[in-house]
């Protein structure tokens, strides 16, 4: 049975509207329950309900909250905006088999109402690797993150180590604006030959999918010559790419996303295109 505030322990509640469920969220962190937040665009796959599951293993009275926007503010002019899938009602039967009890689906006046205009800017790295191929594609990204962490007020947030480059600016945004919101990553999933679940895979051909299968395997090649150094690391995953439209492969500090720091942990970083999809990977590194 729902409460008078719109929620029921141990069943699936969505609000469309922001307000509503930040009173319920603040009721709930009045009672002594911790709100751990993982932010969607839909389209879940097994990379979401694996953040669904640790939300629902962090230490306390966990409360899981999904919320399900497809941000436009983070799509440029000729990304895929009108076409990303929205397939609302398979999301939600996936947030009910994983335990989730609280989602918010919010329209695009919930979050950008009409006369908007102030957006967090992304800084430096903002126009680095991803933002230099998508020009303001992460002040979307914060601005909307920034929004969903005012609106359901978590005392954690889950991201995906896949697009690690947005989870350094996140973090980054938390400490620099004094956000009190523990951000944590969780590791790529990937499926069974390799390739890292992403909700625009829907897009592949059977062939290009085969084809896209050289990111991560261009990735662990270069992993795993790490101990030689940085430049054969980037040379073995070269070799691996080559014949593949690569936007960029950089090998970079694991935690500034700088230049790497010999016996330092690092990332490799990739982005390419597979057929019409740009698709992006990363794996570990240790120098």
């Amino acid at each position: 049975m729902k409460t008078r505030n719109g929620y029921a322990r141990g069943a699936l509640t969505v609000h469309s509207d922001p307000a509503a469920l930040t009173a319920v969220t603040r009721a709930l962190r009045g009672a002594g329950r911790k709100i751990v937040l993982v932010p969607t665009m839909g389209a879940l796959h097994d990379g979401h309900r694996e953040l669904i599951r640790h939300a629902r293993k962090v230490p306390g009275a966990v409360v899981p909250v999904v919320s399900i926007f497809v941000n436009p503010l983070q799509f440029g002019p000729n990304e895929d905006l009108t076409r990303y899938p929205r397939p609302l009602e398979a999301d939600l039967e996936a947030c009910r088999e994983e335990g989730v009890e609280l989602v918010l689906t919010p329209q695009v006046e919930h979050m950008y109402p009409p006369g908007s205009q102030t957006r967090i800017v992304a800084g430096g790295l903002g126009a680095d690797l991803e933002g230099a191929s998508r020009p303001g594609h992460f002040d979307g990204v914060l601005t909307v993150v920034a929004k969903l962490f005012h609106i359901v007020g978590p005392d954690v947030a889950l991201f995906g180590e896949k697009d690690y480059q947005q989870l350094a600016l996140i973090k980054r945004m938390v400490l620099d604006l004094d956000f009190g919101v523990s951000v944590v990553g969780v590791p790529t999933v990937r499926e069974p030959d390799g390739l890292a679940r992403s909700s625009r895979n829907v897009y592949l051909s059977a062939e290009d999918r085969e084809r896209a299968l050289l990111l991560s395997r261009a990735l662990r090649a270069g992993a795993a010559v790490s101990a030689y150094g940085a430049d054969a690391v980037l040379e073995r995953a070269r070799e691996v790419l080559a014949g593949l439209p690569v936007e960029y492969l950089e090998l970079r500090d694991a935690e500034t996303l700088g230049a790497p720091v010999p016996g330092a942990r690092a990332r490799l970083l990739v982005a390419a295109r597979v057929g019409t999809t740009r698709l992006i990977d990363n794996v570990p590194v240790q120098l």
